[in-house]
């Protein structure tokens, strides 16, 4: 008898050399000589700025979603702090995002959780993306604008030019906690809302994939573990509706609200 198997896209081994060697280099941070409290302290730093102030608050809830609007100057800044997490460009990163949504949990999702939770968390980009993946497509919105174009093509410059700067100003150890220790943990964060939000947790609302509520991924990315939360209404700017799921990312939009630089906040009201 002949077992059917899955076929996966073609290996990307320069995505396998980026990841390798990212992660390959944040082990440098094992020795004790790499250590100081204040690279410690940069790393956090960038980790709140990349990962909650850019992907979360800038890629996810105001570009990927609109779930918000901020001035264009505004909204620069914070793509450019999405852009320091290394992920990718803003289009392809927004668009994938688009693409993960429409078609949740099914064949066409590129992270679909039903192939396994390697697969979801990060198996998927260390594979070329399937023709249907057609990114630019689903960011018209965006792709012409000079701005994005620049921050998509020269991601990884912009974030070479970072280590120097943290080299001139700390050393090494700034340079190996701050860029590569800060990129692995941001990495895996926001992988997680792939992974384990489709795993793990609770459901509160009807959506028609497997994502979840998870409080530990939540704490970790600014709020983004209440998933099927975001799930059930993807343009809603709060994800954590009961009282207790803590959303850090909608007080932060809440702040930009109260200074009069965030409007037209869409919102889906808790459900009892």
């Amino acid at each position: 008898m002949t077992v059917a198997t899955e076929t996966r896209p073609p290996v990307d081994w320069a995505t396998i050399i980026y990841m390798a060697l990212i992660h390959g280099v944040a082990l440098l941070a094992l020795l004790p000589s790499n250590f100081s409290w204040s690279a410690l302290g940069v790393a956090f730093v960038l980790y709140w700025i990349t990962g909650g102030i850019g992907v979360t608050l800038g890629y996810h809830r105001l570009v990927s979603h609109r779930s918000f609007q901020t001035p264009k100057w505004l909204e620069y800044i914070l793509v450019f702090c999405g852009t320091l997490a290394a992920q990718g460009g803003p289009i392809e990163w927004i668009g994938i995002h688009r693409i993960h949504h429409k078609y949740s949990d099914l064949d066409l999702d590129p992270h679909d959780s039903n192939k396994g939770f390697w697969w979801s968390h990060m198996g998927w980009m260390l594979h070329e993306l399937p023709e249907h993946v057609d990114y630019w497509r689903y960011t018209q919105d965006i792709n012409t604008d000079p701005v994005y174009r620049f921050l998509q093509n020269y991601f990884i410059l912009i974030q070479v030019a970072l280590g120097l700067l943290l080299f001139a100003l700390g050393g090494w150890s700034w340079v190996i906690w701050g860029i590569f220790v800060r990129l692995v943990v941001v990495f895996h964060c926001t992988w997680f809302v792939n992974s384990a939000t489709h795993k793990f947790g609770y459901r509160s609302l009807d959506s028609t994939d497997c994502s979840r509520n998870c409080w530990w991924v939540a704490l970790l990315t600014f709020g983004e573990g209440w998933h099927n939360n975001h799930h059930a209404c993807q343009y809603s700017a709060r994800h954590g509706l009961k009282w207790w799921e803590i959303d850090v990312t909608w007080m932060a939009i809440q702040t930009l609200q109260f200074l009069g630089l965030a409007k037209n906040v869409k919102l889906m009201d808790a459900k009892e």
